[in-house]
């Protein structure tokens, strides 16, 4: 009785039924590997508990979806294809978080396939190597702190075409005028430059040196951001 409540609908004598100790075995392992990649993950990086518990089921999810499928192409084909519309009707994520759930599916799709052995050892290894890059501070621009966004309010008046140039060529090693935008009604612009310092421990005189050709408006100096970050 209970083996025919967890049979298909539209199974046939030819087709293979997966165990209830299988099953249940494939998802509990799963569920582990989905913790163990979540607690690498959050080894020193930022992280949100949405995402982390995101994480933690994403494996026992694709283990699940790929034990159903169980050799049937048009049902895989069918899958593949309800995974890649997830990308685009979600928020954009970083890198890093993108390629966190690449390898919970991944672990997950090793043990719906009833690889445990090769799923545990993916996980771990992956594990391993996430967290020494994180520790490394693997891609981390050496020198971070020189490299900086300046934001300069400017009355509109004010032809902003090389006015700042050449305070920044004293004080930067390089400097670019990436984005101009006008606010409060257009009555002012809003100078946005990426720099690299030459001397981090002259920022301020940068800014009097700044604020004396713009009025003494408002000056922003802030971390660059990684522009491509997201995915």
């Amino acid at each position: 009785m209970l083996d025919n409540f967890f049979k298909g609908l539209f199974d046939t004598d030819l087709t293979k039924v997966i165990s209830i100790g299988d099953f249940l075995l494939c998802i509990g392992f799963s569920l582990f590997l989905g913790i163990l990649m979540a607690f690498a993950y959050m080894y020193k990086t930022r992280y949100t508990k949405s995402f982390v518990i995101t994480l933690a089921v994403l494996p026992a999810v694709v283990c699940v979806v790929i034990m159903m499928v169980n050799g049937n192409v048009g049902t895989g084909v069918a899958v593949a294809g309800a995974f890649s519309l997830v990308r685009f009707r979600s928020i954009p994520g970083t890198a890093k978080e993108i390629g966190a759930l690449f390898l919970a599916m991944g672990a997950g799709l090793i043990a719906g396939m009833g690889y445990i052995g090769f799923s545990f050892l993916f996980t771990v290894v992956l594990s391993v190597i996430f967290m020494l890059y994180n520790t490394l501070d693997l891609g981390t621009k050496k020198n971070s702190q020189r490299y900086k966004s300046i934001r300069i309010v400017i009355p509109e008046d004010l032809d902003y075409t090389g006015v700042f140039e050449e305070v920044l060529a004293d004080y930067t090693a390089s400097s670019e005028l990436v984005k101009v935008q006008t606010i409060n009604m257009g009555s002012m612009f809003r100078l946005t430059y990426e720099v690299v310092l030459k001397s981090p421990d002259r920022e301020k005189e940068l800014i009097d040196q700044l604020r004396q050709r713009n009025g003494n408006l408002e000056i922003t100096v802030s971390k660059q951001a990684t522009g491509n970050t997201e995915l």
